[in-house]
């Protein structure tokens, strides 16, 4: 449904988007991820036409988009960060004027905007007031009117800044829904659990390129990161054994911290046992241990070395 192939943008000297290419198939929600400037709201700009690409392309179900007057935009919604809403208006004079801008009038008017309303759960404050709105109803009503055009591909830059769990659960209801009715949707975000609730696929950007482009399970299995072993020991000894340790086969680190060890393997369930007795065969009293598996997250800081809240 959407492909990027090799999109450009500078701002003077600025790569902000230096090459990037994916794609995103029908029924999908695809994570966009980075540290703040590693690209992302440009890139969302240029894909809603708002910006127009130093180079490359972007295909919607295999044509090429062309600037800001192209009709293609017609099958994207855009759920900017900044919330686009007229506050003093109740919700449907929102929608309605949203779904003026795309042509819509009349008996089609109303049916989406009823439409809409209800997916978001809005349906009984419809005559009230935006200004009255709490900031999650608020961000239900942005995406409500980013919908009035029915569009295949919506495009979310952030679209949960700010608001409540309650509201957030919500959000998150209303795009599973869309993804069962065959959408493509383009999720970036700040919050690691988001994606990881919401993503088959995660695309990682930094620098305005693409660094990852896998399905979560993929990503946390590529060795980027590796899993570890923590280890409760009786005592940490002098320390000798460690640099052996460091040198058996399957062991990628080793680090103690008075009693704690923790051993970065390569995989836990080959070499879990053998650690383990490799240690009781050096006379070490082991008290507990816990694996951990690699997360999003650790694979995130490994490849960008940078928190998402830079």
């Amino acid at each position: 449904m959407l492909e990027i192939r090799a999109l450009e943008k500078h701002f003077g000297t600025l790569k902000a988007v230096d090459g990037i290419s994916f794609s995103a198939r029908p029924g999908e929600i695809l994570g966009l991820l980075g540290p703040n400037g590693a690209g992302k709201t440009t890139l969302v700009s240029m894909i809603a036409g708002l910006l127009p690409a130093d180079g490359g392309q972007v295909l919607i179900d295999g044509r090429t988009l062309c600037g800001d007057q192209d009709p293609l935009k017609r099958r994207i919604g855009l759920v900017p960060q900044d919330l686009a809403l007229i506050e003093e208006l109740p919700a449907q004079d929102n929608l309605a004027f949203f779904g003026a801008l795309y042509g819509l009038k009349g008996l089609a008017l109303r049916a989406a905007a009823s439409r809409v309303l209800d997916l978001v759960g809005l349906s009984d404050r419809a005559g009230d007031r935006v200004a009255t709105f709490s900031g999650g109803m608020k961000r239900r009503l942005n995406l409500a009117a980013a919908l009035m055009h029915d569009p295949e591909i919506l495009l979310l830059d952030e679209p949960t800044v700010g608001v409540d769990p309650q509201s957030r659960n919500a959000i998150f209801d209303n795009l599973e829904t869309l993804k069962r009715q065959r959408r493509t949707l383009i999720y970036t975000t700040h919050y690691m659990e988001e994606v990881e609730r919401l993503c088959e696929r995660v695309v990682i950007l930094d620098h305005g390129r693409v660094l990852a482009d896998a399905s979560l399970a993929d990503l946390t299995r590529t060795g980027i990161v590796n899993p570890r072993l923590h280890i409760e020991l009786n005592a940490g000894g002098d320390g000798h054994w460690l640099e052996e340790l460091r040198g058996l086969d399957g062991v990628a680190s080793a680090n103690l911290a008075g009693t704690q060890l923790a051993v970065g393997i390569a995989d836990l369930a080959a070499d879990t046992s053998r650690i383990l007795s490799w240690l009781s065969g050096r006379g070490m009293v082991i008290h507990g241990f816990a694996s951990e598996r690699p997360s999003l997250e650790s694979v995130f800081l490994s490849l960008t070395g940078r928190s998402f809240r830079e």
